[in-house]
């Protein structure tokens, strides 16, 4: 058990400080970390027996973003308990996961979990960022087999300088937010977001985050050697995995080294003289020689153990073999140069009915993206601990059923993997979408996965880039993406581009860039090594470059820019600003007016923010006029002397009440028609009857007297106004009302 002990650090002109002993004291290790007033608490258990029948490692990371830590009570008036996990703790989980993992031995089969939970948020501290550090030292410290230590760090940039873990309000007029994990010199995990900096300026950024990283190693290094526990020998884990079998491990292994004896001059046969384009090509064959060889061990009637250990490590041999080909010989299994990019097409304007579609195909990853355009009322609001009813009017769902990696299998909700993929991509658009003065539109991009070999985030972003343009969306620029791979041994390494299955083995990476012809917007990375050094890092994003540009060129070449109109089926949104100060009397009484307007014009919704803002929806451009004209019309000014067309919509003795403007009316006197007496009203007005008149008073009250006969330009009758005008009593009988929007 850890000894209850503090340590502080001063990092980046705020005090961090780590606990240990103090909550969770039945886990391998925790610790609560702190910064500002921002807390984590990280919690590390690894399970006392092996996981029989895997061959993975069994490590889940789990990031819990608490409701309580913000003071926030959970939204709906129905559930209140903290359920599933946000999209944003999703998130967060996938990115302290991908520095973690490669530091673990993969052969390991005990199960790891690793829990970081946020128990209070200072809305200027992000908490995931601390969540990397809380885990990596609770890791660290633990007798759990693990190559730490690592950080968490956050690189933003204000005016051109770069500021080390910028708070929340220093994010937002920031032009880069990069996160990653940080070992000693080494980057283990990206996750960044950028306004379309040059490749020098993120390397430039990473250096910075590196060297800033130091002291905080240190610290977690210090730590580890006042405090940690002795770990757990890596080989007597594994071996234990493998103790209550019958067979011994070093048989196994024995075993699975004359397999590959086997194996290799059949596969320089049948896969690497002879390039396979396709994964089932390059699956059929490899099921074929396994098969061959396993057939061979039975009539050797080896031992089960033996047959399914040879099963198990198949792939990861083949993968060796796929890397071993790459360095030696720059081969790659489809015949490929490394720089080189599979076959790209793009086509759009698929889907009749829908706002914006388009196909993005690289090689055997094929996405359909799909447009559909809202009013400003659907956007997303989220209920998430870090946002306060925040409003997302862009958003991107990523899909992948089993069919596209032909397969079969459940077909549930979207996963981790899916909402990791989908948020990746939308980042990636977000710098290049119109602003909301522009294109006042709720957009939502739907990618269904066709067919997934190598990077579907990326041909997403493609495929977005392309459906938003066929919809009329009036982008910046088009945004391109591409994965990068590794090939490496742990002495020397190649760079690929555009890597697929096979060639994402041990020692690879997968590195995905996304950008402009101008910049990059979006980056995740993740590597199965020890961590890239800068040097590689340069490397990777220069190719990346020359790929993304090559990629442009397609989507160039498939649509050169947005439509210029909108899809018939499309809404249309006319917007314009008011006073706030009379929102109120558009919106009326529990909604009355408004709801009135809309069911009436028969608009899809008319959507009004607290600044004064409105936009009204609607598929018909002429309901849509008529709805804007009624706005329009109550928040207008009447003025003394102002010429209006109204209809009749009341007749009373005195006199007849004209509607002026949509919802707005005033009064014409029975003296008011004309010079002549007029006896009755229905002599001279019928309900729906079309007048002009003249706005000849507005009294103190707010009530608008026209006349009929005084709009005429002809009329010279001034001094002729009747008593009542000159401030006599009114006729017996007139309702004391203002004329102001209809009740």
């Amino acid at each position: 058990m850890l000894p209850n002990k503090k340590f502080e650090l001063e990092f980046a002109g705020r005090k961090l400080s780590a606990e240990f002993g103090k909550l969770a004291l039945q886990a391998n290790a925790s610790c609560i970390v702190r910064y500002g007033d921002t807390v984590v608490l990280a919690t590390a258990v690894m399970g006392k027996e092996a996981r029989s029948g895997i061959d993975f490692f069994p490590l889940t990371v789990e990031m819990q973003e608490k409701m309580y830590a913000a003071g926030k009570i959970k939204g709906s008036r129905f559930i209140k308990r903290d359920g599933r996990p946000t999209d944003n703790a999703v998130l967060d989980s996938r990115m302290i996961d991908r520095g973690l993992r490669p530091l673990f031995n993969q052969e390991i089969r005990n199960e790891v979990q690793v829990v970081t939970t946020t128990l209070s948020y200072d809305e200027e501290n992000s908490a995931d960022l601390l969540a990397i550090t809380a885990a990596s030292l609770a890791l660290h410290v633990s007798d759990i087999p693990w190559n730490g230590p690592l950080a968490g760090i956050c690189v933003g940039r204000i005016n051109g300088q770069f500021i080390l873990h910028p708070t929340e309000a220093q994010l937002k007029e920031s032009d880069l937010k990069l996160v990653f994990s940080a070992g000693a010199g080494k980057i283990l995990m990206i996750d960044a977001e950028t306004k379309e900096l040059t490749e020098e300026e993120i390397l430039s950024a990473l250096e910075f985050g590196l060297d800033g990283a130091k002291p905080l190693l240190a610290f977690i290094e210090k730590i580890r050697k006042e405090i940690g526990l002795p770990k757990q020998a890596e080989n007597d884990l594994i071996e234990i995995a493998y103790a209550g079998m019958e067979v011994p491990l070093a048989e196994k292994k024995a075993a699975f080294a004359e397999a590959k004896k086997f194996f290799a001059p059949q596969l320089d046969k049948y896969l690497f003289n002879q390039p396979r384009g396709t994964k089932r090509e390059r699956k059929e064959i490899a099921k074929e020689l396994l098969k061959e060889f396993v057939q061979q061990l039975e009539k050797e009637e080896k031992h089960v153990e033996i047959i399914a250990y040879v099963k198990d490590h198949f792939e990861s041999y083949l993968e060796e073999e796929v890397t071993k080909a790459i360095l030696e010989r720059d081969q790659r299994i489809d015949g490929r140069k490394l720089n080189q990019i599979r076959p790209l097409v793009g086509e759009v304007g698929l889907l009749p009915r829908t706002h914006g579609s388009a196909i993005f195909s690289r090689g055997e990853t094929q996405v359909l993206s799909i447009v559909t355009l809202g009013a400003p009322g659907d956007a997303q609001i989220l209920d998430e601990m870090t946002e306060k009813d925040t409003k997302k009017s862009y958003i991107h769902h990523y899909n992948a059923l089993p069919y596209c990696y032909g397969e079969t299998g459940p077909i549930r909700g979207a996963g981790r993997r899916e909402i990791g993929h989908g948020a990746l991509a939308e980042k990636a658009l977000i710098p290049v979408l119109p602003t909301k003065d522009e294109f006042p539109y709720t957009i939502l991009v739907v990618s269904e996965v066709m067919g997934s070999n190598g990077s579907s985030s990326m041909a997403s972003a493609c495929g977005s880039s392309l459906a938003l343009m066929d919809a009329g969306v009036p982008i910046k620029k088009p945004v391109a993406g591409i994965a990068m791979g590794l090939a490496s041994d742990g002495h020397s390494y190649k760079i690929l581009t555009d890597v697929q299955d096979l060639e994402d083995g041990e020692g690879g990476l997968d590195f995905k860039v996304a950008g402009t012809a101008d910049g990059i917007t979006a980056m995740q990375m993740d590597t199965k090594t020890a961590g890239l050094d800068l040097k590689l890092c340069a490397e990777t994003l220069a190719r990346a470059k020359e790929a993304r540009n090559e990629i442009l060129g397609v989507i160039a070449a498939t649509l050169p820019a947005p439509r210029a109109d909108l899809s018939p089926y499309a809404p249309r949104i006319f917007t314009f600003r008011i006073d706030p100060e009379k929102i109120g009397e558009v919106i009326g009484p529990g909604g009355k007016i408004i709801n009135e307007i809309i069911d009436t014009t028969g608009v899809t919704s008319i959507d009004i923010e607290d600044d004064g803002f409105v936009a009204v929806t609607g598929i018909d451009p002429e309901a849509v006029k008529k709805a804007v004209d009624w706005v329009q019309g109550i928040v207008k000014e009447v003025e003394v002397g102002e010429i209006y067309t109204g209809k009749v919509v009341r007749l009373m003795d005195f006199g007849a009440f004209l509607e002026i403007l949509p919802g707005k009316d005033g009064m014409v006197h029975i003296s008011e028609f004309s010079d002549q007496r007029v006896d009755k009203i229905t002599d001279v007005a019928k309900i729906d009857q079309l007048f002009t008149v003249k706005v000849i008073e507005i009294d103190d009250k707010g009530r608008i007297n026209l006349s009929v006969k005084r709009a005429n330009p002809s009329y010279a009758g001034a001094d002729r106004e009747p008593r009542e005008r000159r401030g006599g009593p009114r006729p017996m009988g007139r309702p004391d009302r203002k004329f102001g929007p209809r009740r």
